[in-house]
């Protein structure tokens, strides 16, 4: 009997709706693991719990009602058309779509497969950059959901997708259209995600996946050094982050004559309030405070077409042999 195969596309998660009641749920349920904070959960959650949440809430669902659309959160717009296009793309496997954090629960799009007879998830984080922090979450959310059964799939895990050529190619393709549509900036910047600086320290390699991207790219389009940068965006907290920081890079670069700056942010698979948020407004309007001219962000991969066809390669190859 042929063994049954599907997709787990699996994203961080959002908000259902841009209230502070909303994101409160959210972020309880994200800062609660201990994959994104390590500290010590009897001296964590009732700082959280709180001091954090009532404080950061109300805060940090205005700035969602910022980039809210009417069809909603364009974190969970993008990733639905990536499921989408991925599905019609791949028609013989079944594709789910889940969130680690909020809905669709992972534990629920697994639980989907697993009732379809699926025998071989194939599980693909949509990190581009590995960290303990991200990928390894999906990691140990998909373990956690079958520890205790009797019947376990087989499971192939994507661990990231770094230097996939397809994944530089769609990264090219989109920084060119932006350069022919605005002009070469005099500084193209590669804004990734920090984390703990402890992190990596301790092992996490998600600076060395960074700067694989930055440099294949950079690779591609023929950057000489002194043409881009790469950065580390939306810190929280008060310990050390990987540096240098994205918003003081950015304040600073005015005053080293660069007046027109493009941003790229290649660990984000779709766009999301750390990129229409953070990136296009707060930072845009940082660089313009500093003297900096002209700004662009250039948009997450989305549901471009280049897009979607990296994320059907990367699962034709983790395929098991005919």
């Amino acid at each position: 009997m042929q063994i049954k195969t599907g997709v787990l596309l699996v994203n961080l998660g959002t908000p259902e709706a841009p209230t502070s009641a909303a994101v409160k749920r959210y972020l309880a349920e994200f800062l609660s693991d201990p994959r994104v904070v390590d500290v010590s959960r009897a001296l964590w959650l009732p700082l959280l719990h709180g001091v954090i949440l009532p404080l950061r809430s109300p805060r940090v669902a205005k700035l969602y009602q910022a980039i809210w659309t009417d069809e909603g959160s364009p974190l969970m717009v993008y990733s639905r058309r990536q499921q989408a296009g991925l599905q019609a793309r791949l028609p013989h496997l079944p594709v789910e779509l889940a969130m680690s954090y909020g809905k669709p629960a992972l534990a629920q799009a697994v639980q989907r497969l697993y009732d379809a007879g699926i025998g071989n998830i194939l599980v693909l984080p949509l990190y581009p950059q590995y960290s303990c922090s991200t990928s390894a979450a999906v990691f140990d959310a998909v373990a956690a959901f079958f520890a205790n059964r009797r019947d376990v799939p087989s499971l192939s895990f994507r661990r990231d997708y770094a230097g996939h050529p397809a994944y530089i190619s769609a990264l090219c393709q989109s920084i060119r259209r932006s350069f022919t549509q605005h002009g070469e900036p005099d500084r193209l910047l590669f804004s990734f995600h920090g984390i703990p600086q402890r992190y990596a320290d301790e092992g996490d390699d998600y600076p060395q996946r960074c700067r694989l991207t930055t440099q294949a790219v950079a690779i591609a389009l023929g950057l000489s050094n002194d043409r881009y940068l790469m950065t580390y965006q939306s810190r929280f907290g008060r310990e050390p982050w990987l540096t240098p920081y994205t918003d003081k890079t950015i304040a600073s670069l005015p005053a080293q004559g660069v007046k027109h700056l493009q941003v790229v942010c290649p660990g984000f698979a779709s766009d999301c309030l750390e990129t229409l948020e953070e990136i296009q407004v707060q930072n845009r309007d940082i660089f313009l405070e500093a003297g900096g001219e002209r700004f662009e962000y250039i948009p997450a991969l989305n549901d471009d077409e280049a897009h979607i066809e990296m994320l059907a390669q990367l699962v034709l190859e983790m395929l098991p042999p005919a």
